[in-house]
């Protein structure tokens, strides 16, 4: 008689799942690397004119944004359907640039102020009576790096 009994019918062996966790972090840490969030959420309607010839920027960290264009339609009740501008996630009147250019300059660097860029991302609805008081108020804060943000394409696509 023998102690021993071999088995019959021994079936796959089971997955091992100890990497696992190893995988899903790995995959987690990835996607926070990678993935780029938005710093302004837009509050208002945005389509860009389009240029011929536009040229990238270099270092989006020294770029500061105004918005403008009519509000988005779940604001137009509380702010109308005129041109409004939009600094930062809220809307702003002319008068409010200048010390909003000064609030970005201070939260820089001293050394990277001089490089500083205002980018204009306007509608092209947008009335330019409106873009000029803004530009007048970045002259008055001494801002005469300007950037107007287009979209590549026809030039003359944008008269109608």
């Amino acid at each position: 008689m023998s102690k021993f009994k071999k088995k019959s019918g021994g079936g796959t062996p089971g997955i091992s799942t100890a990497s696992l966790p190893d995988i899903v972090f790995m995959l987690l840490f990835f996607f926070m690397v990678v993935t780029v969030l938005r710093q302004t959420t837009p509050l208002i309607e945005n389509t860009l004119p389009t240029a011929d010839e536009v040229e990238k920027l270099d270092k989006k960290d020294l770029v500061m944004y105004i918005y403008a264009g009519k509000p988005l339609a779940r604001y137009q009740d509380q702010f109308g359907t005129e041109a409004r501008i939009q600094l930062n996630d809220k809307f702003a009147e002319v008068s409010e640039v200048q010390s909003f250019i000064e609030a970005e300059r201070a939260s820089k660097r001293e050394e990277l102020v001089p490089f500083l860029t205002t980018a204009l991302k306007v509608d092209g609805e947008t009335n330019m009576g409106l873009i000029s008081d803004i530009k007048q108020e970045l002259r008055k804060a001494n801002a005469l790096k300007i950037n107007y943000t287009t979209r590549e394409g026809e030039a003359s696509a944008n008269i109608e």
